[in-house]
């Protein structure tokens, strides 16, 4: 087990604070052949956030979302849309389980009561700095309030997709479904035998 911090001398430099901030990270590393360098890594991200899977036991389906992602647009995939799981960023002063909650009923209009925590994840750890909580949250037709489909305030328009588990795991097969948080939660329902 590692007694010595490798890193020393850490300091940070703000390059741009946009709609996320990105900034350098310089410390000197210590080898383990005893010399040590000076290194620098570009860090980006806003704040953390969350992802949730509504899964539905009894009708064995699964609600997910399809919305513009303009990374996604610019490798030429899919127009640039993305089907996903519910996602968001976590407010300030804000627990991830009611973020969770919260983005539930904004992306596609199920107000759920709570969430079951799977696990917190990096998804880039080579340059995003963003950690993500992963949820799953079973719903009924009742938590349906008919709302949903994003914040207009934040430019969101998403289409919601409500899918039976099986055919939104082919999809996965043939990559209609690409978002690594969404192949995540669906494999973590699988082999937890969640849905049949």
């Amino acid at each position: 087990m590692e007694t010595k911090s490798k890193i020393s001398n850490v300091s940070k430099t703000v390059k741009s604070d946009n709609w996320g901030k990105l900034e350098d990270l310089n410390f000197d590393y210590h080898f383990n052949n005893g010399t040590s360098k000076r290194l620098s890594f570009e860090m980006y991200g806003k704040s953390d956030g969350i992802a949730v899977l509504l899964y539905n036991p009894k009708t064995n389906k699964v609600v997910l979302s399809k919305q513009f992602r303009a990374p996604v647009y610019n490798h030429g995939i899919q127009n640039g849309f993305l089907i996903e799981v519910v996602g968001g960023a976590i407010d300030e002063n804000e627990s991830p389980e009611k973020a969770a909650i919260r983005e539930t009923e904004e992306e596609v209009g199920y107000k759920i009561k709570s969430v079951q925590k799977v696990s917190t994840v990096f998804l880039s750890p080579g340059i995003v700095n963003e950690k993500v909580h992963l949820f799953i949250g079973e719903y009924s037709e009742n938590d349906n309030h008919k709302n949903g489909g994003g914040v207009s305030a934040e430019d969101e328009e998403i289409e919601i997709l409500e899918v039976d588990f099986l055919d939104a795991f082919k999809m996965i097969e043939t990559q209609e479904i690409i978002d690594a948080r969404t192949i995540m939660l669906l494999q973590y329902v699988q082999l937890k035998k969640m849905i049949r």
